[in-house]
């Protein structure tokens, strides 16, 4: 499994539109999905030591957000022949054993993930009320294994785009596992 990071904002550039079924079956599209003050579009999965090892705390964070006028969609883009634990079914076992306060998205034909040139899992598009992206980077330090003290770059970032439309000027990348693109 090797680890692979996205590049950093390109402040501006336009959230591609999707329309992708939940895991309780309803369609969610990218418009309904904007919150007032901003959106946070992540591309995570269930078997991604990655995600694994920040889930908790991201979660915490995008109750915050949502306070804050930032919704939250997750779409799952992973190709689940190789990886089981990325299945339809587990998705929908996972969001509810958390209680996932978003949306859990799949991209079964991975279209979205390339219209978004998403590499990695996780890998955060943080976009303003205008759909202009103004985040692409880290949660925070945490790696697969959690960081223990967090500088919660992720949240601090939302909180300033619902704040001011803008991002901060200095980001760094994610780091997580490669999408698993079908063959």
């Amino acid at each position: 499994m090797a680890s692979i990071s996205p590049p950093v904002c390109d402040f501006g550039w336009k959230a591609p539109a999707f329309n992708l079924p939940n895991v309780d079956g309803r369609l969610v599209d990218l418009e309904s999905s904007m919150g007032p003050n901003g959106l946070l579009v992540m591309f995570i999965c269930n078997h991604c030591p990655y995600v694994k090892a920040i889930l908790p705390r991201l979660i915490a964070d995008i109750k915050e957000l949502k306070a804050m006028g930032v919704n939250t969609v997750a779409i799952m883009s992973n190709d689940p022949s190789d990886y089981p634990e990325d299945s339809p079914e587990n998705m929908k076992k996972i969001a509810t054993e958390m209680a996932f306060p978003f949306p859990y998205l799949l991209d079964e034909t991975q279209q979205i993930a390339k219209a978004y040139d998403a590499v990695c899992t996780p890998d955060f598009f943080g976009f303003n009320k205008h759909f202009e992206l103004q985040y692409r980077g880290r949660f925070d330090e945490s790696r697969k294994e959690t960081a223990p003290e967090s500088t919660r770059e992720l949240f601090k970032a939302m909180k300033q785009v619902a704040e001011t439309g803008q991002g901060p000027k200095e980001q760094i990348a994610s780091i997580g596992c490669s999408i698993k693109w079908k063959e």
